[in-house]
């Protein structure tokens, strides 16, 4: 994917999707934080779902530690890994508390030191939280950036990193959003549906389907 087609392919991405959202379900930074670190091998709608419930009482680092790990275990159990999660973010709570005056910080450095905060969570709250220029790579980012040859890589850093240095700045912010959505349901991991997708002519996957075809 050279870098003509790359600008036709965030272009078409924009123009059908000019404000694209997360899907997970928040209210505050701290909900948004808290959601994608309950996300970690779980799909949105789940965590949704428990969060409905679990938000309503526990909206806060404060509301949240005072339910303790068995109270917030009862809230998130149908999530996988729910005990360590629920570990991770009690854990996480304290130390908003104790060292961020129970707001969530806005570094990198600074969202990584908290339990069950890893750098792709840390870029998730960067760039949708404060509007950063981060690129959160998940399983979805990982299979269109090396299917599509945006930005092939081994590793969800290299393709990180590959996707920082290839996307136009005019698309950073919103990169995240778009790459996820297609990669959920255009590009699918086992049936992608390259007939109806209108970025084919700019994916080396897509082009290479039609030129057999």
């Amino acid at each position: 994917m050279n870098a003509q087609h790359i600008q036709t392919f965030f272009e078409t991405l924009r123009a059908a999707n000019p404000a694209p959202q997360t899907e997970l379900e928040y209210a505050s930074v701290f909900e948004l934080l808290a959601a994608v670190l309950l996300s970690a091998q779980a799909t949105d709608v789940g965590v949704n779902k428990a969060t409905r419930r679990l938000f309503v009482v526990a909206n806060t680092p404060e509301k949240m530690l005072a339910l303790g790990e068995p109270g917030l275990c009862e809230y998130i159990r149908t999530i996988g890994l729910f005990r360590s999660k629920a570990k991770h973010l009690i854990a996480t709570c304290q130390i908003l508390i104790e060292q961020h005056g129970g707001k969530v910080p806005n570094t990198r450095e600074a969202l990584e030191a908290l339990p069950g905060v890893g750098r792709k969570t840390a870029n998730v709250v960067l760039n949708v939280a404060f509007g950063q220029a981060a690129m959160a790579v998940d399983t979805h980012i990982f299979r269109v950036s090396n299917r599509t040859g945006l930005a092939p890589g081994k590793t969800p850093l290299a393709v990180e990193l590959g996707l920082m240095k290839r996307i136009p700045a005019e698309f950073m912010v919103d990169a995240h959003h778009w790459l996820i959505l297609h990669g959920r349901y255009v590009c699918k991991a086992r049936t992608p549906l390259c007939a109806s997708c209108s970025v084919a002519a700019q994916c080396d996957h897509g082009r290479l389907q039609f030129k057999s075809a």
